[in-house]
């Protein structure tokens, strides 16, 4: 059985009185442990995929199930703990909160789910050093590089031990150098921590490197 099943999915919006058909009867297949990347132009539906994934967005038709879950069997309160616990989140804007330190943010999902403090930092400063940053920890968002806040966007995304990582360009705002470098990171980490991976990119060389490349065009999934 597939880690991620997805059959018949169809997602639309309403564009002042027009419907917007984003996915159509869209099907998709992804064992556990693969890293799949996902391309398509612009616009063309690859943040809705990954919302529908993660159980962000709701569907009109058709049935996802991650492992042994169908996301539409959730009532409202079990599908926010199964995104807090089970799915971690990468996006090309690292969302972190100003306020807080790169240790506070980084440990945000483990305080969501109330574990106790000093669990949830002893994983959060040995998550933040895996990804190079254990002399940050007190920095704020805006006192680190942009490389720096998506390092800390992965060690946010990987706290609770998720089985799935959804990363949305979790690189396209950064310089070449550094994106290669998120690119090995995110990669030793997939490996690392036995993770299920969709990646949605525009960068050729990160979805080279991926198990497989599927092409988003006209709300359907191809091999690319």
């Amino acid at each position: 059985m597939p880690f991620i099943a997805v059959s018949g999915l169809t997602k639309r919006y309403t564009v002042g009185t027009s419907p917007l058909v984003v996915l159509r009867d869209l099907d998709l297949s992804v064992d556990k442990g693969e890293m799949i990347a996902v391309v398509g132009a612009s616009g063309v539906g690859k943040s809705t995929l990954l919302h529908v994934l993660g159980g962000l967005d709701a569907v009109d038709a058709g049935s996802v199930r991650i492992g042994d879950v169908d996301l539409a069997g959730l009532e409202d309160a079990a599908l926010v703990a199964f995104r807090n616990v089970h799915v971690g989140f990468v996006f090309q804007f690292h969302h972190l909160l100003p306020e807080f330190t790169a240790l506070e943010n980084a440990e945000m999902p483990m305080r969501i789910a109330r574990r106790p403090p000093a669990d949830r930092r002893a994983r959060t400063i040995l998550l933040l050093d895996r990804v190079g940053l254990s002399g940050r920890l007190e920095h704020k968002p805006g006192m680190l590089s942009g490389g720096e806040q998506q390092r800390v966007a992965i060690a946010r995304a990987l706290v609770m031990a998720p089985s799935l990582l959804l990363a949305d360009e979790p690189t396209g705002d950064l310089d070449e150098h550094t994106a290669e470098t998120l690119h090995a990171l995110l990669r030793e980490m997939h490996r690392e921590s036995g993770l299920t991976s969709v990646i949605a990119t525009h960068n050729p060389r990160l979805a080279a490197a991926c198990d497989r490349v599927l092409r988003l065009e006209e709300g359907r999934l191809r091999p690319a």
